[in-house]
């Protein structure tokens, strides 16, 4: 842990003035006011050469503070906006794309969406923008399943509604779901032209769907993306926004807090005691897991910030562990490898740290660790067995280091300090989480990290246990300082040597 004191042509119009306006039953005019400050309209003006191109789309916060916009798949690969609203696009995450195993090629699914090869059942993305979009907000989501005969109502943008595009409501019933987990729903309106997709689908309030297609032989079939696979998107995306919007959906939160107070050990008069068996088996999970991550490459995002307010920063790095030994480079294209992640222009900056490689090496390797099994508890409606651990400052297990840059020169100090924290496994013992918390003695206080861990997949086979996420805070001045690490794009090897005794014939 390190923390550092310093003192072609394209016109893009995205989200257009509205006149919101109901379509339907007085329920749906009831929700429009609220629903207006949800659902986006999106358009880019494109010039092809001697011609130019509008395209059309809806997107909606996909936050409370609509940082986040989420729409289709399908749109977002048309539009490349730098701003939607006058906030700047940080990022754009795709749920599918061509290159999916499972990907179609959708010339036939809809009249709105363009021939492209793409998986349908998962035709989301979101953009990331710098900032939340004033007077805007997301409403809540339901992942609960439709019934037959259930009334929803879809929002949403279509391009035809006068010179100036309105906020239109389509009243619409569920029918069934596809092969694919996708809404069928059953319109009376012919509205839902080009320029609805990635409206949302709202019941009682809440979503539960994105549309993305109208039926290709019966125009009275809307299809809509459902919550649960927007969700499922997040987990693998946002895992922090995830985590936010759907804490049912969450086993395991990367902001999750520790299920006990810290464990007071006893004292131990001459030979530690031997581990008990499961803590036995612990240990050795715990190696295994340091061990798979010892060579790896990864894109490694970050962002700095304080309280509960946006962040203030981000970053992305490539991040490669080879031998064990950590370097970084900017994503996707930089040149120049770091040893450690180069921090942003800041005051009070706190570096991202490597428990996710050291704390399982901690549990794995360090005999010295007391480790206390407390009771399971269900956590996201799993059984999880709990490990409580606890390092004392002599054992020099934890150690903190501070660094104040006085523009002409730096000092660092580096300090040993007792620590304690949770270790959550599956009933097979997988590591699932890890924590540790540092009582610091200082201007700094209440330092503490969390990091989870999940499966790298190939299909439906898992492959080996990975670090996903990483959380590092601490206070000052009484207010919190935090920096949160996401792991993805991983690429997994190893190298074996065998050594030969003799000599070998020619």
């Amino acid at each position: 842990m390190r923390w550092y004191m310093t003192f072609p042509f394209i016109a893009l119009c995205f989200g257009l003035g509205v006149v919101t306006r109901a379509h339907g039953d007085s329920t749906s005019s009831a929700e429009l006011p609220e629903v207006s400050r949800t659902v986006l309209a999106l358009s880019e003006l494109k010039f092809y050469g001697v011609g130019s191109k509008i395209l059309y789309g809806t997107g909606f916060c996909l936050d409370m503070a609509c940082r986040f916009v989420g729409t289709n798949y399908h749109v977002a690969v048309e539009a490349h906006p730098r701003k939607i609203k006058g906030k700047q696009v940080l990022a754009t995450y795709l749920a599918t794309g061509p290159n999916d195993e499972d990907a179609t090629q959708n010339d036939a699914a809809s009249r709105l969406v363009k021939p492209r090869k793409y998986n349908i059942g998962r035709d989301l993305a979101i953009y990331e923008l710098r900032e939340p979009i004033g007077g805007h907000q997301g409403l809540p989501y339901s992942l609960m399943e439709l019934q037959a005969g259930d009334q929803v109502v879809i929002y949403g943008f279509p391009k035809n509604r006068g010179p100036k595009r309105e906020l239109v409501a389509f009243p619409a019933t569920f029918v069934r779901e596809t092969s694919d987990s996708r809404l069928v729903l059953r319109i009376d309106d012919l509205g839902l032209h080009a320029g609805t997709s990635g409206g949302i689908v709202v019941k009682a309030g809440k979503i539960v769907g994105i549309f993305n297609a109208i039926g290709t032989e019966d125009e009275h079939i809307a299809l809509a993306v459902k919550a649960q696979t927007l969700a499922d998107f997040l987990a693998k995306a946002q895992p922090y926004l995830h985590a936010q919007l759907f804490p049912e959906d969450v086993q395991v939160s990367p902001l999750s807090a520790d299920l006990y107070p810290p464990y007071i050990f006893p004292p131990v008069n001459g030979r530690r005691p031997l581990d008990p068996p499961d803590v036995t088996a612990l240990r050795k999970k715990a190696q295994a897991l340091a061990d798979n991550i010892y060579n790896f490459v990864a894109v490694q995002s970050f962002t700095w910030g304080i309280e509960n307010n946006v962040p203030q920063r981000e970053a992305r790095y490539e991040v490669r562990m080879i031998d064990g030994n950590q370097r970084f480079r900017e994503y996707p294209d930089g040149k120049k490898l770091y040893d450690e992640v180069p921090l942003p222009t800041l005051n009070n900056v706190m570096a991202p740290g490597r428990e996710w490689s050291l704390l399982p090496q901690l549990v794995g390797t360090q005999l010295d660790l007391k480790i206390h099994q407390a009771e399971d508890k269900s956590v996201g409606g799993e059984t999880v067995k709990v490990f409580q651990w606890r390092a004392d400052s002599e054992d020099n297990l934890c150690v903190f280091k501070s660094t104040m840059d006085f523009v002409f020169f730096s000092h660092s100090k580096t300090s040993s300090f007792s620590c304690y924290g949770e270790v959550w496994t599956d009933q097979d013992f997988n590591i699932l989480r890890i924590s540790d918390h540092f009582d610091l003695v200082g201007r700094w206080e209440g330092y503490e990290s969390v990091v989870t861990y999940g499966w790298l997949t190939q299909g439906a086979k898992m492959l080996t246990s990975i670090p996903v996420t990483i959380v590092s805070q601490a206070i000052l001045h009484g207010k919190v300082h935090w920096c949160r690490g996401q792991f993805t794009g991983y690429q997994m090897f190893s190298s074996k040597v065998k050594i030969l005794a003799g000599s070998l014939d020619p």
